[in-house]
């Protein structure tokens, strides 16, 4: 069953083009990854699912209803969440502050309840021990895990990652892609926008290429990357020698 899907949905700045004909479907309980060079229009894509950019024409779909002009709020309460690919805390609450915000603002949650959801986010993003440390003080990882927790803690069905894992040492990026397979196995949809391909390889079931706003490959992950298309578009590899 679909759970997001986006039917040639066109977004442009003056000449600029960040979405063009942009169409796929993303199943319930599937992980999409997407890849793509710099500029490509990824990041403009996360911001029309969530509605903070909206299309000059096409039409987004989240679980059969039509939120093309559905604002951000009204997304997220929806079940729609992201994490961003610079962490976004607030860097003078705590770690727990942080979750509690997004619990009660996002989700709807108040008081006890609210308090036991994000305790067990962060026990689940391995941030239980410092949910009393000022989200300022953090390590990038730690930061990287605050943007997953905060993203969670309001309740998604639909969980889109922005280079989460960009910036991290390989032991660091492989402990924060156990966690990501350990939400994905929870049932949580994802997309996931990444330049560390081995980590996107590890998580998601299907794989899109995007340049220039328009989707030039989609299909089983390792066959994508082995496509001599995606190699000279994304890797920069002159096929032809």
């Amino acid at each position: 069953m679909s759970l997001l899907r986006l039917d040639t949905v066109q977004k442009s700045f003056g000449a600029v083009t960040v979405a063009d004909q942009l169409s796929y479907d993303v199943a319930q309980g599937e992980a999409l990854g997407v890849i793509g060079p710099n500029g490509a229009g990824k990041t403009s894509m996360f911001n029309l699912i969530t509605g903070t950019l909206s299309p000059n024409s096409g039409q987004i779909t989240f679980d059969g209803q039509d939120i093309t002009t559905h604002s951000s709020a009204r997304r997220c309460r929806a079940g729609v969440a992201r994490s961003f690919q610079v962490p976004q805390p607030f860097s003078g609450m705590t770690v727990f502050e942080n979750a509690m915000i997004a619990a009660t603002q996002a989700a709807g949650l108040h008081g006890a309840q609210a308090e036991r959801f994000c305790l067990e986010v962060l026990d689940q993003t391995e941030l239980l021990p410092k949910a009393n440390t000022l989200a300022g003080s953090l390590t990038l990882l730690e930061r990287k895990r605050l943007e997953l927790t905060r993203a969670l803690c309001a309740k998604p069905r639909l969980l889109l990652l922005d280079e989460i894992a960009g910036g991290l040492t390989e032991a660091e990026c492989s402990s924060l892609v156990q966690t990501i397979k350990d939400i994905h196995a929870s049932g949580v949809t994802i997309i996931w926008i990444e330049h560390v391909v081995h980590a996107l390889l590890a998580v998601v079931d299907r794989l899109i290429v995007i340049d220039f706003g328009k989707k030039i490959a989609e299909g089983e992950p390792h066959a994508i990357m082995a496509s001599p298309q995606v190699q000279e578009i994304y890797l920069g590899i002159d096929v032809d020698g």
